[in-house]
């Protein structure tokens, strides 16, 4: 630890002075920290104890002999108030709030929101974790301010992991993986400090390598945002795991981009425009960390599999699929070497099954791991199950592990031991292998979900940082409905093509309009969401009496017609919309249009502002974009058209960002290349 001047949040979490306020909790903590050898300082404050596990202790915040770097408060939620106040007075650089019965209990607890806004304003500048937290361990300087029992050990440098819940993360302290933590953080009600700021804190130490996030919600867009920039920076990759996979309530069932638009897709399209790395389950998260303290990101996406069964070759080889992670062949270069080393009836591919001719030969195998990680690939991976220590003789294995350092030594190459069952990796083993530069993997989905996950990161990393997005305030005002009479104009002005057409109020005039534009023509109703739904479009009319007979049938529930000028057949038919995600603020979303729209799940998120390249990746990632390159000899579609439309409704979307709820064009026609796109519907919820 320094003495030099350092953020608040910097002197909370590596603390050369700790106070402790409370009975038991209190006594936990200081009973752990002089468990790991906390080398500072520990004040105990009680009112009438006089010593706790032999640190003296004092009766007040102004009896204290400075003002603490960190305090655990664990006392009473009113007294919680009282002693934070004391301690922002006094100067202290942080505190950690305990109690619960705040903004979370206000079922049980009427005044917990006004207590958790009092606490907030008591603690004024002054860090403050909570309230209903944990703490945090920190055992790079063994300084904890955490009330439990924990299965953490001193690293001189490791990953941290952040996460609002307090038992995950004490589960997370008892991982047997080999994975050096370096912090282990909790933030609680993330009444003042977010999980965000916090985990900027804890990258701002040299010694920490990468961070992980358990994600219940977020908590401050420009947090995560300044967090993401400063990983990018000093060249720390993040990781989050973000729960909660449900989709979004449709608030307005009058559109289909709700239903498009759920919170977990929005959380993986920000998550991944941040270059987050995305995980999916804790295994998963621990496992990515792993390969990202030894490796860092990943500059290819190509791995060279080793083992010595088929059944394992297979499994690994399966195991790719549906990630991005290929097993390139084995370069020509390799092949000799590797005969030579394995003999004749050795089948040389990638997955390799190396079968068990060098088996407990340190030096063959060393040759044959050199000779396939001597390839340019982004990760070498070797499978290898230790037997039970106990009960079998573990010396072949402990020979392979050997060979492994062996050739990560004379080839730097970077370089993965998978076991395919999490318990039959030693933590031993694991701990040796990172210290030796090698990343133990407990899993085989486990270690390519962390390959295609580092890799995505050196991917987000090798492009141009994406502007900041803006969670524009929202008006309060009442939400209006536009339907297409409305909903078109206003389009139009921004550059999006509309059909030409006129509003009839009978239907005689409409046979009228019709006439005047010339047939084919459609014939709508205005104000209906989904017309479709109840009979209120007819496309493709073709004379008069035809239209007077369409419109007659649906002035039992409109009073007035749009008829339009038939547009010629498309190549495709997309789906165009925004939609306003709370923590993100308007997004945009693309998708299979028409009919399609309810019958594939073929949709992706473009987060605002955007650019042309990011629009024509979205469009690139759609499977109806088969369609629009020309599929199977058909005609190419108007990309060019596309993209500009798509451009357009984004610069609507953007001037309008306080007001917008939801936009819908659906279905936009996507003609053959050179004649354009036509958005023949529209819809736009927004605030007056």
């Amino acid at each position: 630890m320094t003495t030099e001047a350092r953020s608040p949040l910097a002197r909370l979490i590596r603390p050369e002075t700790i106070a402790v306020f409370g009975g038991k909790e209190a006594a936990r903590v200081v009973e752990q920290c002089d468990r790991a050898g906390y080398r500072g300082k520990i004040w105990p404050v009680h009112p009438t104890r006089e010593t706790v596990h032999g640190h003296r202790c004092y009766r007040s915040v102004a009896d204290l002999p400075g003002a603490p770097d960190a305090a655990f408060i664990g006392v009473n939620r009113v007294l919680t108030v009282e002693i934070l106040r004391e301690l922002s007075q006094r100067g202290a650089g942080g505190a950690i709030c305990y109690a619960s019965g705040f903004a979370e209990a206000v079922t049980e607890l009427a005044d917990g929101p006004a207590l958790q806004a009092e606490l907030v304003a008591a603690a004024g500048d002054m860090a403050m974790l909570g309230p209903n937290c944990y703490g945090f361990i920190n055992m790079l300087d063994d300084a904890l301010l955490w009330p439990d029992q924990h299965g953490m050990v001193h690293v001189d440098r490791g990953v941290a992991i952040l996460t609002q819940s307090s038992n995950i993360a004490l589960n997370i302290t008892m991982q047997a993986r080999g994975l050096p933590i370096a912090y282990l953080m909790t933030a609680g009600n993330q009444a003042q400090t977010g999980l965000s700021a916090l985990a900027t804190a804890a990258l701002e130490d040299q010694r920490v390598t990468a961070v992980a996030l358990h994600v219940e919600s977020f908590d401050d867009l420009e947090a995560l945002q300044t967090l993401a920039s400063r990983a990018r920076a000093l060249g720390k990759p993040v990781v989050a795991l973000k729960v909660g996979k449900s989709i979004a309530a449709q608030r307005a069932a009058l559109s289909h981009t709700a239903s498009l638009a759920g919170n977990d897709r929005v959380s993986s399209a920000l998550l991944k425009r941040l270059g987050i790395g995305r995980v999916h389950s804790l295994p998963e998260m621990l496992e990515t960390l792993k390969l990202l303290h030894v490796c860092g990101p990943l500059a290819a996406d190509t791995v060279s599999s080793m083992s010595c069964s088929g059944g394992e070759a297979s499994l690994m080889a399966d195991a790719g699929v549906g990630r991005s992670v290929e097993f390139p062949d084995l370069p020509a270069e390799q092949l000799p070497a590797l005969r030579e080393t394995l003999g004749t009836m050795v089948t040389l591919s990638n997955p390799l099954d190396y079968h068990t001719f060098v088996w407990g030969n340190r030096a063959r195998q060393a040759e044959a791991f050199s000779a396939v990680m001597g390839g340019d690939y982004g990760i070498n991976l070797i499978v290898l199950d230790f037997p039970r220590a106990d009960r079998c003789d573990v010396s072949d294995w402990t020979t392979t592990i050997e060979a492994v350092i062996d050739a990560k030594r004379r080839t730097g190459a970077a370089t993965g031991v998978v076991a395919t069952l999490g318990e039959t990796m030693p933590e031993a083993v694991a701990t040796r292998l990172v210290t030796e530069g090698v990343v133990p993997f407990c899993g085989i989905d486990e270690a390519l979900a962390a390959i295609d996950i580092a890799h995505s990161i050196h991917v987000a990393w090798s492009r141009p940082a994406p502007a900041c997005l803006s969670c524009s305030p929202v008006v309060e005002t009442d939400v209006t409905s536009l339907f297409e009479d409305r909903a078109k104009p206003l389009l139009a002005a921004y550059g999006v093509t509309v059909p030409y057409g006129l509003i009839a109020r009978n239907p005689e005039q409409a046979v009228s309009v019709a006439d005047r534009l010339g047939y084919p023509v459609a014939v709508k109703g205005i104000g209906i969401a989904h017309k479709s739904d109840v009979g209120a479009v007819r496309l493709n009319i073709r004379s008069a009496s035809e239209v007077l007979a369409a419109a007659t049938a649906m002035a039992a529930i409109t009073e007035r017609f749009l008829v339009e000028k038939m547009a010629q057949k498309p190549v495709a038919e997309l789906i165009v919309g925004a939609f306003r995600d709370p923590f993100v603020g308007p997004v945009m979303t693309l998708g299979a249009g028409g009919v399609l729209v309810d019958l594939i799940n073929d949709s992706t998120i473009l987060l605002l502002p955007t650019t042309d390249a990011d629009i024509r990746a979205a469009i690139a990632s759609l499977k109806v974009s088969a369609l629009i390159k020309g599929y199977r000899g058909g005609p190419a579609g108007d990309i060019n058209a596309l993209v500009q439309l798509v451009a357009s409704v984004a610069d609507y979307v953007a001037d309008n960002a306080t007001r917008l709820e939801e936009l819908d064009l659906n279905p936009v026609l996507v003609l053959p290349e050179g004649e354009g796109v036509i958005a023949v519907d529209a819809f736009i919820r927004t605030r007056s």
